[in-house]
């Protein structure tokens, strides 16, 4: 297929062997790339019994056909491996340029087996690789190492951990670009537990497109749709502009999500960042929106960076909100922080926001008052280094929950959840309780997008619903799912796609990729490439022992919000389970995951065999 090397570089770290391993044909048409292609191929390469932190794990780096060409949304990558948190595969996404240059290597992804008994970099340099001693950067902050090794090997792009990957914290993350995560999974403790430090590419090679003058223009165009006042807006406030609309709504998370407003949520919004701190926006390759933070200030003696970015939507409500902290610049420190530690700020708020609900009911002894901007610095600091009271959550939230028989762990299958509160969006709910990889909010429906008349009837989504009830939620769940899932087979950013209204952009989507690879998609075979790719990590996970009566949500979601907008809302479970059950029958899945008989219609019939049933 074109826009595709057709194969990934295969590193073993136990022998230090490195190899091709070549993508089959078929894989590339019916699974394209990136996350379906990487799951395929975990799949035929993990061992079933590999635990997330053995040699037997494998990490997965992987890019798809529009990665190294430019096109606005390309500049991502996936990362996939089991995580410590789930004990099953997970999946995660990082913007910046790493992919870009991935996309430019020579190889479509790499997978990394075995472990590392000293510290090492593996490069990949102009479609040479090389293991490379790294126990002059073991100890040092993503910054530091990242610095170092653009130095070694200039014009490179570098995924890197820091203290938190390396003391194998499970809310370690993957950094890049200095301020670009591959979060949620603990992936930067799969990393440490290989002795893998970093990962450093420069590629030098053009994809060899289906039809090169056809892509030109049609990228072109494609970049004019972006050229508008929304997107404007949305550049020059970035994701943090939903804080304060979010609050409005009465689902922004809050206080461990107890509650959906906050009476200080202008104080750290977008809107203020942007009139206060903000000092340059950055972007990924590609893309002219510039989405992206940059912030300087100080807090409490300590100075914040500009490139070190800037907090998200996500990290401003997680250390913000959900711990009732209305201090912008401490938050965009602990942001800093976790960056350089290679910590992911949901599930580091999500923890200390927890740790401060603990303190609060006498259930641990650190004394941690709600909204104390200088505790969760404090509470950083330790979770990245396995100390205090925050290092007790460091084998996983629950894990600790458990401990000190705590019932408020705002958790999915171990995963902390992100600040989307489904209790004011019920669909999303619903993709959260039966999601393979634990809660996440970037494969699903986010029912505010369909609040109104917004009509996707390409998918099949014809009318508008209701964002407080689940009732009829589940055609359009597993619709946005599937499309989602082809997003992340193509590793296209999730904020350019337009999936809903007049604007809706699939079309020229697929007639990009069709110009880039020469396969010809329709919409129902869109559909089905995203279901193929959904449908195999489901697979993976039922595998490790997913099956449907673990799905569902934290209790607390079945109170209702206190006040706002969205209160008298609850999630109701009965509703829910009944929803859970609908789901499956509609995917063609029985308790365990995908039947044989699914997988036969979606073309997957070498996948049959995979799951143990009874």
């Amino acid at each position: 297929m074109h826009a595709t090397f057709g194969k990934y570089l295969d590193v073993d770290l136990t022998t230090g062997t490195i190899q091709n391993y070549d993508i089959p044909e078929d894989w590339q048409t019916r699974f394209v790339g990136g996350k379906g292609i990487a799951a395929r191929l975990l799949l035929e390469e993990l061992p079933a019994s590999a635990g997330a932190l053995s040699p037997e794990n494998i990490l997965v780096f992987a890019t798809g056909p529009f990665q190294g060409t430019t096109i606005v949304g390309g500049g991502r990558h996936a990362v996939l491996s089991i995580s410590p948190k789930t004990g099953r595969v997970a999946d995660s996404y990082s913007g910046g340029y790493f992919g870009h240059e991935l996309g430019r290597s020579g190889y479509d992804g790499i997978l990394i087996r075995g472990a590392s008994q000293t510290p090492v970099v593996l490069a990949l340099i102009d479609g040479t690789a090389s293991l490379q001693p790294a126990d002059d950067l073991w100890g040092t902050g993503t910054s530091t190492t990242e610095e170092t090794l653009k130095e070694r090997f200039p014009g490179a792009r570098v995924s890197s951990i820091g203290i938190a990957g390396e003391k194998t914290v499970a809310q370690a993350c993957i950094i890049n670009d200095r301020s670009r995560a591959a979060g949620r999974a603990g992936f930067g403790a799969v990393m440490g537990s290989k002795k893998l430090k970093a990962v450093a590419v420069r590629g030098n090679l053009e994809k060899t497109l289906a039809e090169r003058e056809r892509f030109v223009k049609e990228r072109a165009d494609y970049i004019k749709t972006f050229i508008n006042e929304g997107y404007e807006g949305f550049g020059k406030y970035g994701t943090g502009g939903g804080v304060t609309v979010l609050s409005e709504m009465g689902i922004l998370p809050t206080k461990n999500f107890q509650e959906g407003t906050f009476d200080h949520a202008e104080d750290i919004g977008g809107v203020r960042m942007h009139d206060t701190i903000l000092v340059d926006r950055e972007t990924c390759a590609g893309c002219p929106i510039r989405c992206k933070r940059a912030v300087k200030t100080s807090f409490d003696g300590s100075e914040v960076l500009p490139e070190f970015g800037g907090p998200e939507y996500e990290t401003l409500a997680a250390l913000g909100s959900l711990c009732l902290n209305k201090d912008l610049d401490s938050i965009a420190l602990a942001n800093q922080l976790c960056n350089d530690y290679g910590l992911d700020t949901i599930s580091a708020g999500v923890v200390i926001s927890f740790l401060m609900e603990a303190s609060e009911k006498g259930l641990i002894e650190d004394d941690i008052a709600w909204g104390d901007p200088k505790a969760i610095i404090r509470l950083v600091n330790e979770l990245a280094h396995r100390e205090g009271s925050a290092g007790d959550a460091a084998d996983g939230l629950d894990v600790l929950a458990n401990k000190i028989n705590a019932d408020f762990s705002m958790t999915i299958k171990g995963v902390e959840i992100p600040m989307h509160e489904p209790r004011g969006k019920q669909g999303m709910g619903l993709s959260y309780a039966t999601t393979p990889r634990g809660a996440t909010h970037m494969e699903g429906m986010h029912d505010t997008m369909l609040a109104s008349e917004s009509p996707c009837p390409e998918i099949g989504v014809n009318q508008a619903y209701d964002r407080f009830s689940l009732e009829d939620k589940v055609q359009p769940s597993l619709a946005f799912e599937n499309l989602r899932s082809f997003d992340n087979s193509l590793v296209l950013c999730c904020f350019t796609p337009r999936a809903q209204g007049a604007d809706y952009s699939y079309p020229l989507i697929r007639s990009l990729l069709e110009a880039a690879t020469g396969l010809s998609v329709d919409a129902a075979e869109m559909l089905r490439i995203g279901e193929r790719a959904y449908a195999a990590m489901r697979i993976l996970s039922g595998r490790a022992g997913h099956t449907m009566d673990e799905d569902g949500l934290p209790a607390r979601f079945a109170e209702p919000l206190p006040s706002g907008a969205s209160s008298d809302h609850p999630v109701d479970p009965s509703v829910m389970r009944q929803a859970i059950a609908d789901y499956y029958e509609a995917r063609g899945f029985d308790r365990f995951g995908p039947t044989d008989e699914t997988l036969r219609k979606l073309g997957m019939d070498d996948c049959i065999g995979n799951l143990q049933r009874g």
